[in-house]
């Protein structure tokens, strides 16, 4: 049972903090961090339909770990909320009503968040392929979900990249510039471009376009069928633009891969794809690339590729990691793609009749980024 697995989510503690190594993928001497503060807000409003017996609700909360730190965090709930764990150790709210008299469940969470950014310089002379036994210890990073799908056409294009490439770091960089140059964010042009609407790779292949969840659902896919494990991580950019604005800032989602010696690097081949390949901006686009971004668009920055190749800028927060999610307790309908805000069961059944409002207001800063 997953309450009782302190051992388990120790050591899912522990993966979430060694998303870099502390010897071999360290920051330049010279470099400082940025790092932000932020005041969130989330509030869920859950319908209950007429003549239900039977409402479920797990909902994100923020995940804390090397890079995050949560304080304040207070939840005001209509009903009694509890908290454990799902499969991927990722804490998750949860609430039940049986034979509900109103017509909607209200949720609404605050906390503080200090964020601080992931400055890495990946360095493939520190790293070595995977042994047998790292094989099988990581294996749960190296399987296929129902949208990340690892299949002969995914293996063949994997392998046709990576070209025998061993080393992981090398590997994975082939795997990021490839997906980058490939595939074309769909906010760049949305009269033609669309994003599918679970993060898939298929679509993501098939359409040559996406948003973030379809960009690494086919770079974890990619990844995977070189033998690279890898992990989808789930959160919200805390973009300057919205700033104290009463709009839903929606979420994110980016990726960490593992090298050996080296532990877990992070990248966002979604927003390289965004700054660092040239596209016409105009009035059709314009405010949903500036939304898109985590510090705004500036125009064309090919820095930026080898940035988000190892680096996360300070303003994210993170509701939670993986895909195929199985939940505490128990859901009935099936395992959960993701949570980068809520699931919902209605009499046994999943239900998307909820609205999620995401704001933030940010409180200090120790530097401007350049982001």
């Amino acid at each position: 049972m997953l309450r009782g697995s302190v051992v388990f989510r120790c050591l899912l503690f522990a993966l979430a903090c060694g998303c870099v190594a502390t010897g071999n993928v360290q920051a330049q001497k010279g470099d400082r961090p940025e790092q932000a503060s932020f005041h969130v807000k989330n509030v869920f409003t859950v319908k209950i339909p007429q003549g239900s017996h039977s409402v479920r609700v797990w909902f994100a909360v923020p995940q804390e770990d090397a890079y995050s730190t949560i304080t304040n965090f207070n939840v005001v709930s209509d009903y009694p909320v509890h908290y454990d764990w799902d499969s991927w150790g990722n804490k998750v709210g949860y609430l039940e009503v049986q034979n509900a008299t109103t017509p909607q469940i209200g949720i609404s969470e605050e906390f503080d968040l200090v964020r601080t950014e992931m400055r890495n310089h990946p360095d493939p002379k520190a790293t070595r392929p995977l042994t047998d036994a790292e094989r099988g210890a990581l294996s749960r990073y190296l399987e296929p979900t129902k949208y990340v799908i690892v299949n002969d056409q995914v293996k063949a294009i994997s392998a046709q990249i990576t070209g025998g490439e061993t080393n992981p770091i090398l590997a994975a960089r082939k795997l990021y510039d490839w997906t980058l140059q490939n595939i074309d964010y769909w906010v760049k042009d949305p009269d033609h471009l669309k994003a599918s609407p679970v993060g898939s790779t298929e679509y993501c292949l098939g359409k040559k376009t996406g948003n973030c969840t379809d960009f690494h659902s086919l770079f974890a896919s990619l990844s995977i069928a070189a033998g690279i494990p890898a992990r989808m991580i789930y959160g919200s950019l805390l973009k300057p633009t919205l700033n104290g604005m009463a709009v839903d800032g929606s979420y994110h989602c980016w990726i960490e891969f593992y090298a050996p010696q080296v532990g877990w690097i992070p990248l966002d081949a979604s927003l390289a794809n965004i700054y660092g390949k040239p596209f016409d901006l105009t009035d059709k686009n314009k405010n949903l690339v500036e939304l898109t971004t985590a510090t705004g668009y500036h125009g064309l920055d090919k820095s930026k590729i080898d940035y988000y190749f190892g680096n996360i800028d300070d303003r994210r927060v993170v509701w939670s990691m993986g895909r195929d999610l199985m939940m505490q307790p128990a859901q009935d309908d099936g395992p959960v793609n993701s949570l980068p805000k809520a699931y919902v069961e209605v009499d046994g059944k999943s239900s998307t009749d909820f609205t999620r409002t995401f704001t933030y207001k940010e409180l200090s800063a120790t530097s401007n980024s350049s982001d």
